[in-house]
């Protein structure tokens, strides 16, 4: 059974781990539409604009700690020998929120632009990264198998 946690461990793993997850990322930011689309875009241009490689390095900082709580799913998925993407689908939500603890913690010592913005997108969070769980199924199968 793999795990993203000791996955990560390898810096060259970890590399190919945060360069998938920005372009997952990427591609979940350019699918958003309507006017949520617009306000996510406009942040995700904002806080990408802070300075290069900002998205891939708050990622990596991050990483540990998503990869903790993202395993006991991915452990839970293996041993009852489910396809990832419909368990992500199906337990997204939880998976979302164990995901978003990480960053509402982040979130209450930011200053600032990103601070302002991730408040203002919060509410609509759980929504938007439950939507990502067939991309984040996919990238934890390729990376922790």
């Amino acid at each position: 059974m793999g795990s993203l946690v000791e996955v990560v461990k390898d810096p060259a793993k970890r590399k190919l781990v945060v360069d998938a997850g920005v372009r997952m990322i990427e591609a979940e930011v350019a699918d958003k539409g309507g006017l949520s689309g617009l306000a996510i875009k406009g942040a995700f241009k904002l806080v990408s604009g802070i300075k290069p490689g900002f998205v891939g390095g708050t990622l990596n900082h991050l990483l540990d700690d998503f990869s903790t709580r993202v395993d006991p799913f991915w452990a839970d998925c293996q041993q009852k020998g489910e396809e990832p993407r419909g368990y992500f689908v199906r337990r997204g939500t939880e998976v979302a929120n164990a995901l978003l603890s990480i960053t509402d913690d982040r979130a209450r010592n930011a200053r600032g632009p990103v601070k302002n913005t991730y408040d203002k997108l919060r509410p609509e969070a759980v929504k938007h990264v439950t939507a990502a769980m067939p991309r984040l199924a996919d990238m934890v199968k390729t990376y922790a198998s």
